[in-house]
């Protein structure tokens, strides 16, 4: 026979460990994590690229323009660079209409080559379909360098604006437009000519 209140409390105590089990078992403190594959962004602050378009120089109409640049981005938002120009200018309507040349073929080759600083102002992203987004940028750009034509080297400051596209995590697009500006005395007194440019790029970071 047993003891005065042993089965009751062997009893409350097997209740007591199936509720301190189900609640165990309802209540797992154990969390699983989820495999998450973060994006294979480059932390590259340098960028080469090469560029070509069309430059509207002063008074010898439009033509096209090649270039390259050098970048160094210092965060997000700001980088500078180092970029080359080179064109051939053609005849002047004065040089058409009087049937002279006021420049060889040596002095008609346009080469300009600057120092700038480039800021973002308005960060974005494109969206290609559905499933495709590309981190955009509009920026403004402007410097000052050199450059050579009509035989003479002129001081240069270059202004302008862009819109950039990364393709992916090491490669950008860009579609920029800047104007250089500088003095010229190409019809026998000082004028001060902008040569507007229009230009599509491509780079890479590394």
């Amino acid at each position: 026979m047993w003891p005065l209140g042993v089965l009751p409390i062997q009893g409350m105590a097997q209740t007591v460990e199936g509720i301190s089990a189900g609640e165990e078992a309802a209540l797992d403190p154990r969390i699983e994590r989820r495999r998450v594959k973060e994006a294979a962004i480059d932390a590259e602050n340098f960028e080469v690229g090469a560029y070509a378009g069309l430059i509207s120089l002063e008074d010898f109409g439009v033509s096209n323009l090649v270039g390259a640049r050098v970048g160094y981005h210092v965060s997000e938002d700001v980088f500078f660079e180092a970029s080359v120009a080179s064109a051939r200018a053609e005849r002047s309507s004065f040089e058409e209409l009087a049937l002279v040349n006021l420049l060889d073929a040596e002095d008609r080759k346009f080469l300009s080559w600057h120092l700038d600083v480039a800021y973002q102002l308005l960060p974005g992203e494109a969206f290609l379909g559905t499933r495709r987004a590309y981190n955009t940028g509009f920026y403004v750009v402007g410097g000052a360098g050199s450059t050579r034509f009509g035989g003479d080297d002129h001081f240069t400051l270059n202004v302008g604006m862009g819109y950039r596209i990364l393709l992916t995590d090491w490669l950008s697009l860009r579609l920029e437009t800047r104007d250089y500006i500088y003095e010229i005395d190409t019809f026998g007194s000082d004028q001060v000519g902008n040569n507007l440019a229009w230009t599509v790029g491509i780079g890479g970071f590394f």
